[in-house]
């Protein structure tokens, strides 16, 4: 049974990617607070309720194919995999 994104849900996740990947292509190495920090303060978004946590999980699962994931003594840090060196206009 297939359950459908609706047209909002599907802008914000899109929105959300395209924000990681370009704050990512510009400090690789971030932490998943770095990040939160970041489209909290500097894109606005408050209203999604992000968490470290959230961001965390949201990663893996959407932006594998953009975003790779090393585990390191700090936690894990995030790099742009090196292929997609051009920042995402539209996802």
């Amino acid at each position: 049974f297939y359950i459908q994104m609706g047209k909002q849900k599907e802008a914000r996740q899109n929105r959300l990617i395209k924000e990681i990947y370009n704050f990512v292509i510009d400090n690789p190495g971030v932490s998943s607070a770095a990040i939160v920090g970041y489209l909290t303060v500097e894109k606005r978004m408050r209203n999604h309720s992000l968490s470290a946590r959230k961001i965390g999980f949201f990663i893996p699962r959407y932006c594998k194919k953009y975003i790779r994931i090393e585990k390191r003594s700090e936690g894990r840090m995030y790099f742009p995999i090196e292929s997609l060196d051009n920042k995402i206009e539209d996802v």
